[in-house]
């Protein structure tokens, strides 16, 4: 398992023109800023009587909502046509909040130098009274895409001033998410002793919301924490609290991947007999969800575990069907790499002439 966060999607920088493709978001372990915490009432102050201002409100109002969908160009489209609105009639509140908006959708594409643009160029804007809610906001964008271009230092200082201001607010679903951000951005820097103390911070408040949601993600970080200090049981204890609320919540996907996680962390600690349990537990799922890769995975790891029990006639069962479905989805590495598994397996198991028949 890699120690760092998991995110293995490719990162699609988002287009500013001409591209017209379907962009997908990329999934982190941040919690980022939504925009569902006010009714649009409260976010969009319109003068309904101005065309124009009505029109922009309504294209920021239809770029939230197209962001919720998983509709980023269609949303950056929306809110770029907006902000060209607000900023013909010099309306200083909305713009503000649109290149916020503009800030998350760049952000959920993984186009980070983007989104320290918009966040600047919010930041940058001369307003009577500041909106601190917005201000939040950004500051948490800006903290997060620092922590993805590795510049920890300035992740850290944006964060924590996103903090000081949740906590002003008395925003504590907020508080959850600097809290966390701020464990995930010391756990890149090596100090997992501190993103510990961060998170551990975030879970006692998501707890006390009974945010089943939020919870599922802090337990999972935390889990990782402890996995990439060594500590195998304190990684193990997060991670089954986490399997049980990804279940409890039906987010078959996350729990697919916390087992992955969980047999890994039992294998370390020599625990064999309970990593083949969760192995066979993430098999199960990744059938349900059809999920290939995963299945291919945990029949790899199934077969590795039931060596290390001494039981090479399971682990070259399981090497037979990864093997097959190897071939099923033309992955030529991964057949090779069982093949060269069962040949090992074989051998161990005396059957000298089947360990032939896998010969490369």
């Amino acid at each position: 398992m890699s120690k760092g966060e998991s995110n293995h999607q490719k990162k699609n920088t988002f287009p500013m023109q001409g591209s017209t493709a379907h962009l997908k978001q990329i999934r982190r372990n941040t919690i980022t800023h939504e925009f569902d915490q006010n009714s649009p009432q409260e976010m969009l102050l319109v003068q309904e009587s101005e065309n124009q201002l009505s029109e922009a409100s309504q294209l920021l109002r239809q770029g939230i909502q197209q962001h919720k969908s998983g509709e980023l160009l269609a949303a950056f489209k929306s809110l770029k046509q907006s902000l060209e609105m607000f900023q013909v009639i010099a309306d200083v509140q909305q713009q503000e909040q649109t290149l916020s908006c503009l800030a998350l959708v760049t952000y959920a594409s993984g186009d980070y130098k983007s989104v320290i643009s918009y966040c600047q160029q919010c930041l940058a804007l001369k307003k009577d009274t500041p909106d601190l809610l917005v201000q939040m906001q950004v500051l948490s964008h800006l903290g997060n895409a620092y922590r993805h271009l590795n510049d920890h230092e300035k992740a850290v200082e944006y964060l924590e001033k996103c903090l000081k201001i949740t906590q002003k607010l008395q925003d504590k679903r907020s508080q959850v998410a600097a809290l966390n951000n701020l464990g995930l951005v010391y756990k890149a820097s090596g100090n997992f002793v501190r993103a510990i103390e961060y998170q551990e911070q975030s879970l006692e408040i998501v707890r006390e919301l009974q945010d089943k949601w939020g919870m599922e993600q802090v337990l999972k970080n935390l889990g990782n924490a402890w996995y990439a200090l060594d500590d195998y049981p304190k990684a193990i204890a997060y991670y089954e609290k986490c399997v049980k609320i990804s279940r409890s919540l039906n987010n078959l996907r996350s729990a697919t991947q916390v087992l992955k996680n969980l047999g890994n962390a039992c294998y370390a600690i020599s625990d064999y007999a309970k990593a083949i349990i969760y192995y066979e537990e993430r098999l199960q799922l990744a059938r349900e969800l059809k999920d290939k890769r995963s299945e291919e995975q945990s029949l790899g790891s199934l077969g590795v575990a039931c060596e290390a029990l001494g039981d090479y006639a399971k682990a070259i069962r399981y090497y037979e069907e990864r093997l097959q479905l190897a071939r099923t989805i033309k992955d030529k590495r991964i057949e090779e790499q069982t093949l060269a598994s069962l040949k090992v397996a074989c051998y161990a198991l005396g059957d000298y002439a089947k360990a032939m028949e896998y010969q490369q």
